[in-house]
């Protein structure tokens, strides 16, 4: 085989935002820790999502969901024939969700709502090959991260205007799996868990007054207001990826990951005291990747692959305002020595939601059509 093309669609395959997934950006692959010898990789693109729709006013949502960059690091480094080690830096969990405000032609309902996650880890790993084509991989995965989410318009009733800030915390876990290779046809598989990072984010919390009795004699209050400490982790995942030469210079490739965002929960002290529940509720989600590589010469090479997502429940968080998706990936690869460039595009297509709030759950919007473009490249040095 010329090619060795795994990881290539890992460059596009988290480019579209996952609203439709929780807040994930990025699949959390493993790819630079299985090339040969030393190695060190330098990625960086941008997306451009479209989320538009109408609330159940008849107001416009404008362009809810903003775009984004992202950017990694990673160095592998072989210690000895059978040992390894990479450290890998990534931005895999991010949000930027902005609904316009009414005066700004935005809607009536959730106008002015708003959701910011910012993230970065930082994981460093061993890998062991034993003699029968078997390896185990595994190490310790830190993660910095901050967020903000304002609640606003009339969707929210009494609590238009509450706002929480998380202020920027570094957790810890894990990641432990295993591999199987057979160099001579390019085949690979391999299994990994990431563990949930708990998070501890000194908290504040700002709204409008609550009146706790009603129109009793007690006056309204500002119970929303506090400062507080949040426990938020990140969820735990399974990625199975795989690749084999079907013919020459030809290569198929794919993974699955399952992501439990069922136990992602951002609680507030106040908000749960004054509503009884929390932010974010969300589904797990489990996303299907099938692809093909070839190389047309022995310095060029491209893959194609396909992306899926099924659709969950029609009633979603704002903050979370699209349901499954489709995308496609186009890649080109240009070797030259040490050095390989990846570039990459994707088309993800996302899928209809109806926004809701309250107890139990009222639609309070539409999106329709909402799609991403993303762009980005891949610089690996060998060595």
């Amino acid at each position: 085989m010329k090619i060795a093309l795994t990881g290539v669609a890992a460059l596009m395959l988290g480019a579209a935002p996952l609203m439709a997934g929780g807040i994930e950006r990025a699949p959390q692959s493993l790819g630079p820790l299985f090339e040969d010898g030393n190695y060190v990789e330098l990625s960086f693109g941008g997306v451009d999502p479209t989320v538009e729709g109408t609330d159940v006013a008849g107001f416009q949502l404008g362009d809810v969901a903003q775009g984004y960059g992202f950017a990694g690091l990673a160095y592998k480094h072989q210690f000895t024939p059978n040992f390894s080690g990479a450290i890998i830096i990534e931005q895999p969990f991010g949000a930027d969700i902005r609904y316009p405000s009414l005066v700004d032609g935005g809607s009536l309902m959730l106008g002015g709502t708003l959701a910011r996650v910012d993230s970065t880890t930082f994981t460093a790993l061993g890998r062991y090959k034993f003699q029968n084509n078997f390896s185990v991989h595994g190490g310790i995965r830190g993660s910095r991260a901050d967020g903000e989410v304002r609640l606003n318009g009339l969707a929210y009733g009494p609590l238009a205007g509450y706002d929480v800030e998380l202020d920027a915390d570094t957790g810890i876990g894990y990641v432990a799996g295993v591999a199987w290779e057979r160099p001579d046809i390019a085949a690979r598989v391999s299994l990994t868990y990431n563990s949930e990072v708990e998070h501890e984010f000194d908290t504040t919390e700002s709204g409008p007054l609550v009146d706790p009795d009603g129109p009793g004699p007690i006056p309204a209050l500002p119970l929303l207001n506090a400062d507080s400490t949040t426990t938020v982790s990140t969820p735990e995942s399974w990625n199975l990826e795989f690749q084999t030469g079907v013919a020459a210079d030809t290569l198929v490739f794919g993974s699955i990951r399952w992501v439990e965002w069922s136990a992602f929960r951002v609680d507030p002290q106040q908000l749960v005291d004054v509503t009884g529940s929390g932010l974010v509720e969300l589904e797990n989600t489990t996303t299907y990747t099938l692809g093909v590589g070839r190389a047309f010469t022995d310095a060029w090479s491209g893959s194609a692959s396909f992306s899926f997502e099924k659709e969950g429940d029609d009633l979603v968080s704002p903050l979370a305002p699209t349901n499954g998706r489709k995308g496609i990936t186009l890649a080109a690869i240009y070797s030259q020595g040490p050095i390989k460039i990846t570039t990459g595009i994707n088309y993800t297509k996302l899928g209809d939601a109806s926004p809701e709030t309250g107890t139990p759950d009222v639609q309070r919007a539409s999106t329709e059509d909402s799609d991403a473009w993303g762009v980005g490249v891949r610089i690996g040095y060998r060595f």
